[in-house]
């Protein structure tokens, strides 16, 4: 059995900002793969389905962000987990939009999400960290995180989200892992597909090549008969 945490704050007001897209990634999962039984409890809202006939328990936290680690540690200690078999999705500020990354452990990096589940649950879980891009400022960062995506943005928030929730069953491994290294292929290709065979063939193709048949360089009127 997993246990999978979306990360954001709840309400309305905050369903647009860059700080929920652990959220969103939740969501897609919900709709995507048919998951069901909605019930709120574990201090958030949960939904229940299966990935390869495991049992898959879908969490997104409603004690805002700054308190996620007690959602997650409720439902941890009911179901009788392992940090192991947690896996965190939330935004990350060190990776641009449209990128992401799967790793296990290591520090929270200023998340206030991370940093509450790390006091409660210890820091050997899972992240699946989404990439929302840093302003640039340090000082910046609290409100940039508040903010809604632009809507600029918006087609490629929904290109990430969407292949989370086509691909993550592929992060579900054998016996209680997790297959991190084909999840990243595969979300590798699709958000940052190769260039086509033609203009790969074009691309390689030198500059200088001329054609087989290509005519006479001599202008006509050089010719031998026309001197």
């Amino acid at each position: 059995m997993r246990l999978v945490v979306g990360l954001g704050n709840p309400g309305p007001s905050y369903a647009g900002n860059r700080h929920n897209i652990g959220f969103m990634a939740v969501d897609d999962l919900v709709r995507r793969h048919s998951f069901s039984g909605r019930r709120e409890r574990f201090h958030g809202v949960t939904w229940e389905g299966s990935f390869k006939d495991e049992k898959i328990v879908l969490l997104c936290p409603l004690t805002y962000m700054n308190d996620s680690g007690r959602a997650v540690q409720a439902a941890a200690q009911f179901f009788k987990l392992q940090p192991n078999d947690v896996m965190v999705i939330h935004d990350e500020l060190d990776l641009p939009l449209g990128r992401l990354k799967v790793k296990r452990g290591g520090g929270a990096g200023g998340h206030n999400g991370l940093r509450s589940i790390d006091a409660h649950l210890g820091n050997d879980y899972w992240r699946l960290r989404l990439g929302i891009g840093h302003p640039g400022v340090k000082e910046l960062v609290k409100h940039y995180v508040l903010q809604d995506f632009a809507k600029a943005e918006w087609p490629l928030v929904k290109s990430v989200v969407e292949t989370v929730g086509e691909t993550f069953p592929l992060l579900i491994g054998k016996d209680g892992g997790w297959n991190d290294n084909g999840f990243m292929t595969k979300t590798s290709l699709i958000l940052n597909p190769p260039p086509p065979r033609e203009a790969k063939l074009r691309e390689e193709k030198p500059r200088d090549a001329k054609p087989r048949d290509a005519a006479p360089t001599t202008p006509a009127s050089t010719q031998d008969g026309d001197k």
